[in-house]
C-alpha cells in the first residue's frame, strides 16, 4: 500500500494494519511539567498537584506563640499581559460556553472557533484584545529560547506568590484568639525554569534534559524472609517512616520502624489504641460465645449468619432439632455453611457443646466468677480440661473462646501476647520511644507526640494517592478508588496489614514481586521538581517561624518581611545544576535527543546504586511487555538500570506505565473510537463508543442535515496489575474481514505466562508488534531476525550517528522515520494550512488559507513566519542546520514538514547513507573490523559531516596595561 509524505512515496508491506497512531514521543516530559506548573490556568482551575499541592501542604505557617499565621492564597507564573502591558491577567483568555456555561479557554493565535471540552459545543473564539497595542494577552518573557542560549542564561519565568498574614490578639484571661489584622501581598519568589517546546530546559545557556526515574512505588508489600518459611510485611510511604512487620521461628510478631531496633508487635498494637489483650484478640481472631448453664456448655449463635464463626467444620456431639422436634443435623455430622444457614432459618439460638469441641481453645476475655468476682482465667489462657471443670463448678455465666491453630491468622498474635509484659497504651508509647530514641528520657507527652507525628500527621507523613491506591488493591478488594485522598494511615490499615501477613503462612494471599511494574512507578520531571520545591519550602518554613518569633512589631510586618525565598530557589538551582537526573542533553542527532527524553533510570536520589543492584532488578520482566523496551539498555555497569519507554507506552496520573490494547469480545476484535467533537449527537466529548455505532449515527445525522460526531481511534490502556487479570493475544493473530479471530486456539499472555487458549477466552489484543520495543529499536528493519545482543548494539549505535552534509533517508524503512523526525523537533512543521509566500535559507512565510469547518463561526486569516536555525552548535559539537523543502506557491497543510533539520531527508530520519556493500576480502585491507571505501565516497562527500567547536580566550585590562594575545611563548627565544 503506497504511503505519501508529499515528497516521497513509500510502500507499506506490513500485514498488520496500524489502527492506533503512535502518541507524541515527548509527551511524557511535557505533560508532567505542565501538570507541575499549571501555568496557563487560573487559580480556580488548578488541580491539587505540582506547585499547588506543595504550597498547600506546607502552608499555613503559624508562629510558636500561636499569635500570627502566614497563609498561601495563590500563585502566578510569568507575566500574562499584552505587549504594551495595558491588559493583564489570564482571565482575558477565557470565555463562557453558550451551551453549558462552563469556562472555555480561547486561542488568540488561531482564529478558528474553540470547542467546549465539557459539552462539545463550538463557541466563538473571542479573547480580549488591547485597545492601545491591538495585541491579546500572552506570556511575556524577558528572553526567548535562542536569546537564553546566546547569552548563557536560564530560560525561565518569574514566580509570584500571594500570601496572607493574619495577626491574632490573645485574651490574657480566657486565652481565646481574635483577629486583629489581615494583610495580603504578592511576594516575588524567584525565576522558575520553563520547558521548551521540545521538552528540554535551557540552564545557563546549555540545553538539559531531566531523566524520569523508575523507583519503588509507595504502598504495602509482602515478601519471603531469607529462609523462605517466614514472611515480611512493609508499609512504605511516599514520605515518612517505614514500618516492617516480621515474625520469627518462635511465632512471635515483631515491628521495626525506620530500620531501628525491633520490638513486640503487641506493643505497637497497644500504642495504636487496642487497650487490653481482649481488644487485640478480638481484632484478629474469631471469638465465639459459650454460655454455662447447669454445668453444661452451649454455643451461642450470632444473629448475623454471615459473621465468621469457629463452628464451621466442627463435628456435632448431639443432634440438633427444630422447635417441632424434627432433626436438622444428625449427631456426628460436621457443620458446613449450608446447614449453618438452616440453623438460622430455624431460629435456633444455641447448640449444646461437648468438651471435645474445646480442644486447642483459648479464652478471648478474662473469665470472672460472678459470685466472688475472682478472675479464674486471664485472656489468652488455654482452656484445658482441668480449668474447664473449675469454671463449670464456679459461678461463671459465659466464656468467649477462640482457636489460634484453626484460625487463618495462626498462633502468632496469641504467642506474642504471652511474651508481652506491657499492659497499657501509655507504657507501650514509652517503650516505643525508648527503642526509637535510645538515651532520651521519655515522657508520655513526648512519646505520644513522636508516635502520632510518625503516621498520623500529614505534614510529616504522606502515604500519597499512589500508596493508598496500591494499599487498596492489595488489602481491600473492589475498593481500589476509595478514600484516595486519605494521605495518612489509620489503625485499621495496620490491622489489615498484620492480618494479611499472618494469613500468608496458610497460603491465603500472595507475596509481591518487587520487579513487577505494578510495584515500580515513574517519577517524571514534574514530580522530581515538586520534591525539590518541598525541600526548599520546608527550609523556608523554619526561617519564617524564627522570624515571626523574633520580629519586634508584628502589627507592622508585611508578608515580604517574613518570606525569604532563597532556600527554595537554591534547591531548584541545585537540582538543575548538579542532580544525577539532570543531564546534558545528548544532541548528536534527533534520535539521540528523543531517546534521552524517553529514558528511564533506576539510579539517582531515592533510587538504586549500580554497586548494590543485583541481577533480578536488571533483568527483563514479563510486565515490561509493551512498557519498557527489552532491547535498548547500556552495555556497561548500568545495564538494566537505564532503560527506554516502549513506542506506545504512556505514564498515567499515578506514575505507572500503561500499554494500549484493543478489546476482544466472543472472539471478535472490536474497534472503539473516542468522540473529539460531539456534533449534534447526545454523546459527550471523550465518550468511548464502538466504531460501527458512531458510523451509523453519523449517517443518520447527515441525512437530517445535522453536524456529525468527529472521532479518533481509541485503545484501552492497561497498567501492569490490570493486565494480569486478563488474557491478551498478540497483534499477529490472524483475523478475518469482520475482525473475528480465525484460529480456534490462540497464543496469549495470562498473568505473565504464555498460554494456549480458546479464542472466546481472549479479552484484549495488542495494537501493534511495534509496541514491544522502543523508538531506537523500532527503527531497525527486520529486528525479529537479529540476535538480541546485536540488536541492542545496533539500537545504541544509531544514537552515535553524526548529521551528514548530505543526508539520505533509508530505502528500506520501518515507518517510524517520519514519526521520530516530527516528534524530535528537528524539522519545521506547518502550524496552519496555507500557501508558501516566500522561501529563503533563513525563513519561510506561509499565507494562511483558513478552512471553514461545519459549525464554525469564523475563518482563519493572516500569515505565519518560520525562522530556520542556521549552523548552530549542538551540545556534542555537531551542526544543527535547517533547510527548506517547500517552494514558493506550494500549498501546505497543518502538520506538514516544510523544512528539514539535521539527520532528516524530506521529513524522514536519515542517520546514514544507502551504499553498496560487498562482503569479500580485498588484499587484507579489510582484515577483522577494517573497512575499505571507494574514492567516490570521499570525493562526493558521502560521509562528510560538519562539526563546530568553540574556543574562548580572555584578554584583561590590568594595572600594568592591557594583556596581549600572542602566539609567542614567554621567555623563549624564537630561535
Amino acid at each position: 500500500m503506497p504511503k505519501n509524505n508529499s515528497h516521497r512515496q513509500r510502500f507499506d508491506f506490513s500485514k498488520i494494519p496500524a489502527t492506533i497512531q503512535i502518541p507524541n514521543l515527548i509527551e511524557v516530559q511535557k505533560r508532567s511539567y505542565n501538570r507541575f506548573l499549571q501555568m496557563d490556568k487560573l487559580p480556580s482551575e488548578r488541580e491539587d498537584a505540582g506547585l499547588q499541592s506543595v504550597f498547600q501542604s506546607v502552608f499555613p505557617i503559624t508562629d510558636f506563640r500561636n499569635v500570627s499565621q502566614l497563609e498561601f492564597v495563590d500563585y502566578a507564573i510569568g507575566n500574562w499581559e499584552c505587549k504594551c502591558g495595558h491588559l493583564k491577567g489570564l482571565h482575558h483568555l477565557r470565555t463562557t460556553c453558550k451551551n453549558c456555561g462552563s469556562t472555555v479557554i480561547t486561542d488568540p493565535f488561531h482564529p478558528g472557533d474553540v470547542l467546549c471540552q465539557k459539552c462539545g459545543t463550538y463557541n466563538a473564539n473571542t479573547p480580549d484584545f488591547c485597545n492601545k497595542c491591538g495585541d491579546p494577552v500572552g506570556l511575556q518573557l524577558k528572553y526567548d529560547v535562542s536569546e537564553c542560549e546566546e547569552r548563557g542564561m536560564t530560560y525561565s519565568a518569574p514566580l509570584k506568590v500571594t500570601m496572607r498574614l493574619t495577626i491574632y490578639e490573645k485574651d490574657a484571661e480566657t486565652g481565646n484568639r481574635s483577629i486583629r489584622d489581615i494583610k495580603e501581598q504578592e511576594v516575588f519568589f524567584g525565576d522558575v525554569p520553563l520547558m521548551t517546546q521540545n521538552g528540554t530546559f535551557i540552564v545557563n545557556g546549555t540545553e538539559r534534559v531531566i531523566v524520569s526515574q523508575l523507583h519503588r512505588s509507595p504502598g504495602v508489600f509482602f515478601e519471603t524472609a531469607n529462609n523462605r518459611t517466614y514472611f515480611l510485611g512493609k508499609i512504605i510511604p511516599y514520605r515518612g517512616s517505614w514500618v516492617e512487620f516480621e515474625y520469627d521461628q518462635k511465632n512471635v510478631l515483631y515491628v521495626r520502624i525506620d530500620r531501628k531496633r525491633k520490638f513486640l508487635g503487641t506493643i505497637f498494637l497497644r500504642a495504636l489504641g487496642l487497650r487490653s489483650s481482649e481488644d487485640i484478640l478480638r481484632t484478629f481472631y474469631t471469638a465465639d460465645k459459650l454460655t454455662v448453664r447447669d454445668k453444661r456448655l452451649f454455643w451461642t449463635l450470632d444473629p448475623n449468619p454471615d459473621r465468621p464463626t469457629n463452628l464451621i467444620g466442627m463435628k456435632l456431639a448431639h443432634s440438633i432439632k427444630n422447635k417441632s422436634g424434627e432433626e436438622i443435623i444428625h449427631s456426628g455430622r460436621k457443620i458446613n455453611h449450608a446447614n449453618f444457614k438452616e440453623l438460622h432459618k430455624a431460629k435456633i439460638a444455641e447448640i449444646e457443646a461437648d468438651v471435645t469441641d474445646l480442644e486447642g481453645a483459648f479464652v478471648a476475655s478474662d473469665v470472672v466468677d460472678t459470685t466472688s468476682g475472682e478472675v479464674l482465667l486471664d485472656a489468652n489462657s488455654e482452656l484445658t480440661a482441668e480449668k474447664l471443670s473449675k469454671i463449670l463448678d464456679s459461678g461463671v455465666v459465659e466464656i468467649h473462646v477462640f482457636f489460634p491453630e484453626r484460625d487463618d491468622v495462626g498462633t502468632v498474635i496469641s504467642q506474642t501476647l504471652r511474651r508481652d509484659s506491657v499492659k497499657t497504651p501509655q507504657e507501650a508509647l514509652i517503650e516505643i520511644y525508648r527503642k526509637l530514641r535510645p538515651g532520651d528520657p521519655p515522657t508520655l507527652d513526648t512519646a505520644t507526640a513522636l508516635f502520632h507525628g510518625m503516621f498520623f500527621d500529614p505534614r510529616k507523613y504522606d502515604f500519597s494517592r499512589v500508596g493508598r491506591l496500591k494499599f487498596n488493591i492489595k488489602l481491600f478488594e473492589n475498593q481500589e478508588a476509595t478514600n484516595l485522598e486519605q494521605r495518612t494511615l489509620d489503625p485499621e490499615d495496620f490491622y489489615a496489614t498484620i492480618r494479611y501477613l499472618l494469613k500468608l503462612r496458610k497460603n491465603l494471599g500472595a507475596v509481591d514481586d518487587i520487579d513487577h511494574l505494578g510495584n515500580r512507578r515513574v517519577r517524571a520531571v514534574g514530580e522530581l521538581l515538586e520534591n525539590q520545591f518541598r525541600i526548599g519550602l520546608v527550609r523556608m518554613e523554619r526561617a519564617i517561624k524564627e522570624k515571626m518569633s523574633v520580629y519586634q512589631e508584628m502589627s507592622t510586618a508585611m508578608p515580604h518581611d517574613l518570606v525569604n525565598a532563597k532556600p527554595v530557589m537554591a534547591a531548584i538551582r541545585e537540582f538543575f545544576g548538579s542532580s544525577q537526573l539532570s543531564q546534558f542533553m545528548d544532541q548528536t542527532n534527533p534520535l539521540s535527543e528523543i531517546t534521552h527524553k524517553r529514558r528511564l533510570s533506576a539510579l539517582g536520589p531515592g533510587g538504586l546504586s549500580r554497586e548494590r543492584a543485583g541481577f533480578e532488578v536488571r533483568d527483563v520482566h514479563p510486565t515490561h511487555y509493551g512498557r519498557i523496551c527489552p532491547i535498548e539498555t547500556p552495555e556497561g555497569p548500568n545495564i538494566g538500570l537505564i532503560s527506554s519507554l516502549s513506542c506506545y507506552a504512556r505514564i498515567n496520573d499515578y506514575g505507572f506505565i500503561e500499554s494500549p490494547y484493543r478489546r476482544v469480545k466472543n472472539g471478535r476484535v472490536l474497534d472503539y473510537v473516542t468522540a473529539v467533537n460531539a456534533g449534534d449527537s447526545d454523546h459527550r466529548v471523550g465518550d468511548h463508543v464502538e466504531k460501527h455505532e458512531i458510523e451509523k449515527l453519523n449517517a443518520d445525522l447527515k441525512e437530517r442535515r445535522k453536524r456529525p460526531v468527529d472521532y479518533e481511534p481509541h485503545s484501552f490502556y492497561l497498567s501492569a496489575w490490570e493486565e494480569d487479570r486478563h488474557v491478551i493475544a498478540q497483534a499477529n493473530v490472524e483475523l478475518d474481514d469482520k475482525g473475528r479471530i480465525v484460529n480456534e486456539l490462540v497464543n496469549a499472555r495470562k498473568s505473565g505466562n504464555f498460554v494456549l487458549v480458546n479464542r472466546e477466552e481472549v479479552d484484549y489484543i495488542d495494537v501493534s508488534p511495534k509496541q514491544l520495543v522502543s523508538v531506537a529499536a523500532s527503527l531497525v528493519p527486520f529486528l525479529e531476525h537479529d540476535d538480541a545482543n546485536r540488536a541492542l548494539m545496533g539500537a545504541n549505535m544509531q544514537r552515535q550517528s553524526v548529521p551528514l552534509l548530505r543526508a539520505q533517508a533509508p530505502i528500506v524503512g520501518t515507518g517510524m522515520e517520519g514519526v521520530t523526525a516530527r516528534d524530535s523537533g528537528a524539522v519545521v512543521l506547518a502550524r496552519r494550512n496555507g500557501i508558501v509566500d516566500s522561501v529563503d535559507s533563513e525563513r519561510i512565510i506561509v499565507r494562511v488559507e483558513g478552512e471553514h469547518h461545519p459549525g464554525q463561526l469564523s475563518r482563519e486569516v493572516g500569515s505565519d513566519i518560520y525562522q530556520l536555525t542556521k549552523f548552530k552548535r549542538s551540545n556534542q559539537n555537531t551542526c544543527i542546520n535547517q533547510k527548506p523543502i517547500v517552494k514558493k506557491g506550494e500549498r501546505v497543510v497543518k502538520g506538514q514538514v516544510i523544512a528539514d533539520g539535521p539527520c532528516t531527508d524530506f521529513g524522514e530520519l536519515a542517520l546514514g547513507r544507502n551504499v553498496l556493500v560487498a562482503f569479500m576480502p580485498w588484499r587484507g585491507y579489510n582484515f577483522e573490523d577494517a573497512i575499505l571505501v571507494s574514492e567516490k565516497m570521499v570525493r562526493e562527500d558521502y560521509y562528510t559531516s560538519v562539526h563546530i567547536e568553540e574556543f574562548e580566550i580572555e584578554s584583561r585590562d590590568t594595572k600594568l596595561g592591557p594583556e596581549e594575545v600572542t602566539r609567542d611563548i614567554p621567555n623563549v627565544s624564537e630561535s
